[in-house]
């Protein structure tokens, strides 16, 4: 697990026990044990399930703990997720934080999985964007990925993207070629995109050497058509902006390769789950 991960997972558990979960210590008996199962109230895909294991075991590391559905996979209503047996003051202290991870990244795959259902049958690729909670980037991208996604870049440091605001900054097509040969020099894997707002901005960039992707940024599915017919392949094309379920399909149609959807992480409801003791 990356340490990363792990610190966010400890940091979550301190700020949910704090000095000691006073209620299982003054009404649980110290010697009770119990069984448990993760239970599904609605269907999804599993996302998270080592997360939780893991929560569980930094509470007790005695706890018993079996994933039944894996990550990736899909479940319905009623479906057990996970059993869990043991201690059952460990139990009750680690379930919230347990539920709070799984929820919602399993959120985050049934959401994906939506948005890539809604593409077919046109061969787009659907990824995500650095819209994500902070601190948990690494798994609600994982998420995107067991919901049938595909990450775009992890940060600011593997993809360079130029965006409006950048070339706000650095607009001349000289200067941008300049920087371009620069970057390919320094850093030879790194791709490059360019945003595009205006199909004349497209004619620009094609005459730049050494980019890989162009990202066309609220554009409709009459002008996102120009701009493949523009580009005949010569770029890998990113459509993006306020594209929802109920548009996804016209903008797959149009014969871009991609399309990013910042609600897979920023506007994914946590699926209902629960924890039923035996």
């Amino acid at each position: 697990m990356e340490p990363s991960v792990l610190a966010l997972i400890r940091a979550a558990i301190a700020e949910d026990v704090g000095t000691g979960d006073v209620t299982s210590l003054y009404f649980i008996p110290a010697d009770s044990r119990s069984r448990a199962e993760i239970v599904a109230r609605e269907p999804g895909i599993v996302s998270g399930a080592e997360i939780a294991v893991t929560v569980f075991k930094e509470i007790d590391p005695a706890l018993e703990v079996e994933v039944c559905i894996p990550d990736g996979s899909p479940f319905v209503r009623g479906s057990v997720l996970m059993k869990v047996a043991g201690s059952t003051r460990s139990l009750l202290t680690a379930e919230r934080t347990a539920l709070n991870f799984l929820q919602r990244l399993c959120g985050v795959a049934a959401q994906t999985q939506r948005y890539v259902q809604a593409v077919q049958p046109h061969p787009v690729q659907v990824w995500d964007t650095r819209k994500t909670t902070p601190g948990w980037r690494l798994l609600e991208k994982a998420a995107v990925k067991h919901g049938g996604g595909t990450n775009h870049r992890m940060g600011l440091y593997d993809h360079a993207m130029v965006k409006d605001n950048h070339l706000a900054a650095c607009s001349d097509l000289t200067a941008l070629q300049a920087a371009i040969h620069r970057l390919r020099t320094d850093r030879p894997g790194v791709r490059i995109q360019l945003e595009a707002d205006t199909l004349d901005q497209v004619a620009g960039f094609l005459t730049l050497e050494g980019v890989d992707m162009l990202l066309l940024d609220n554009m409709g599915p009459e002008k996102l058509r120009q701009a493949v017919k523009l580009v005949n392949g010569r770029f890998w094309l990113e459509a993006s902006g306020g594209i929802t379920l109920d548009t996804i399909k016209d903008v797959a149609a149009t014969g871009i390769n991609a399309i990013s959807v910042g609600a897979l992480t920023h506007s994914s409801r946590a699926l209902d789950l629960g924890l039923d003791f035996d």
